[in-house]
């Protein structure tokens, strides 16, 4: 048997462990329904003995779920998801940031290629001059605070809280005109290939 099939076999003695006493039955109860010995039960939920399909099957059906319901997370891929709590975000500094913009970085691509930047944008100074942006790829913000009149090329989009544009970044875009203070937005940037 290789590890592999070993590995299998605990998942599936742990999943029928769990399952029974979840439902507080006990070996006895669902090796008599099952149509196997509570010594055979006890070693295929230590994985100490390999069961047949039919065997889980039977199983399966006196723990009341279905023979994939024992599968279903085997072999899942672990994950990795990656949280950056609130106020956590890494202040990036960014054209604008000296005036009055702050930009929290709310996700941290790994690896030599950016697919994407999520910003949480917090602007709190409507006395400036406002830079322009250009850069690769598709940004899309939704403003969550305050109410901003904001360019995308030749156009300008009034935007409040609820509102949001998407556009290409190529084209020359920024802050016409803060509104109501203070405005913040996400600001997430998507790049192509």
């Amino acid at each position: 048997m290789s590890p592999d099939d070993r590995g299998l076999e605990r998942h599936l003695g742990g999943v029928i462990r769990e399952l029974r006493q979840r439902d507080h039955l006990t070996i006895a109860d669902v090796a008599a329904h099952a149509g196997i010995s509570s010594g055979m039960l006890s070693k295929i939920e230590t994985a100490q003995a390999t069961a047949s399909l039919d065997t889980l099957a039977r199983i399966a059906d006196a723990l009341g779920v279905s023979l994939a319901h024992l599968f279903r997370h085997y072999n899942t891929p672990s994950g990795g998801a990656q949280v950056v709590r609130a106020g956590e975000g890494m202040v990036v500094v960014r054209r604008g940031t000296r005036r009055g913009h702050t930009y929290h970085l709310l996700a941290y691509d790994q690896g030599p290629k950016k697919t994407f930047e999520p910003f949480l944008v917090t602007m709190d100074d409507a006395s400036e001059v406002f830079p322009t942006f250009e850069h690769p790829g598709t940004e899309f913000i939704h403003v969550l605070e305050g109410r901003i009149e904001y360019r995308h090329g030749k156009h300008t989009y009034e935007l409040g809280p609820g509102d949001s544009l998407t556009f290409r970044g190529d084209v020359p875009h920024g802050p016409e005109k803060l509104i109501a203070t203070p405005i913040r937005m996400l600001s997430i940037i998507v790049y192509g290939d």
